[in-house]
């Protein structure tokens, strides 16, 4: 019986042409590619890139509709608290107008002495 022997430089270089050519060989043998299926394959390949880039415009504009709805309903909420933060504020001067009347300068200056007055009667 035979023992296994290595196979050496030449022995791997031939398996490699031997194998290269084979392979050739194969890819001669295909039949080459009718063009009217390689028309039709180019055809519904565009015609699914034009789905698919459609879809993406639409989805890109429902998103941006989105946020412009978002940012007006913001807006709306924001100008509506603007809105009643004034109208409270106009309803507490109104109710400081009617609670205290206001008073003139002489009044003023009479009401500062009569405090100074008791604060140095005091002492």
């Amino acid at each position: 019986m035979a023992s296994f022997k290595d196979p050496g430089f030449q022995d791997r270089v031939a398996a490699a042409s031997a194998a290269k050519q084979k392979a050739l060989e194969k890819l001669r043998a295909k039949p080459a590619v009718d063009p009217a299926v390689l028309a039709e394959r180019t055809a519904a390949r565009l015609a699914k890139e034009a789905a698919i880039t459609e879809k993406r415009a639409a989805e890109r504009a429902a998103r941006e509709q989105a946020k412009a709805d978002a940012a007006a309903a913001a807006a709306a909420a924001e100008a509506a608290r603007i809105a009643e933060e004034e109208e409270r504020l106009a309803a507490e001067a109104a109710a400081r107008a009617a609670k205290k009347p206001e008073l003139t300068d002489a009044e003023k200056k009479a009401a500062r002495d009569a405090r100074y007055a008791a604060r140095k009667n005091r002492k």
